[in-house]
């Protein structure tokens, strides 16, 4: 089970911007969002500003990187 990364901007109203849709199987199931200085010790992490059908969660989810992030994600999926 593939997933596909694409880099994106996001319009956070903040300056967290730079961003990762995720696909699976040529459908978006997230929206990764690189966390900016202004997080303190969570910068550099990566956040789940959205996921879609089973990788849909209520609580807000923070990843060390991006491998971890899509291990999640892939776990969520199977």
């Amino acid at each position: 089970m593939n997933l596909r990364l694409q880099p994106v901007q996001v319009a956070t109203d903040s300056d967290d911007q730079e961003s990762q849709l995720v696909f699976h199987e040529g459908f978006l199931v997230a929206v990764l969002v690189h966390l900016s200085d202004e997080h303190g010790p969570e910068a550099g992490q990566w956040f789940l500003e959205a996921g879609f059908g089973r990788v849909d969660d209520p609580n807000p989810l923070i990843f060390a990187d991006l491998d971890e992030a899509q291990g999640w994600i892939l776990g969520q999926l199977t």
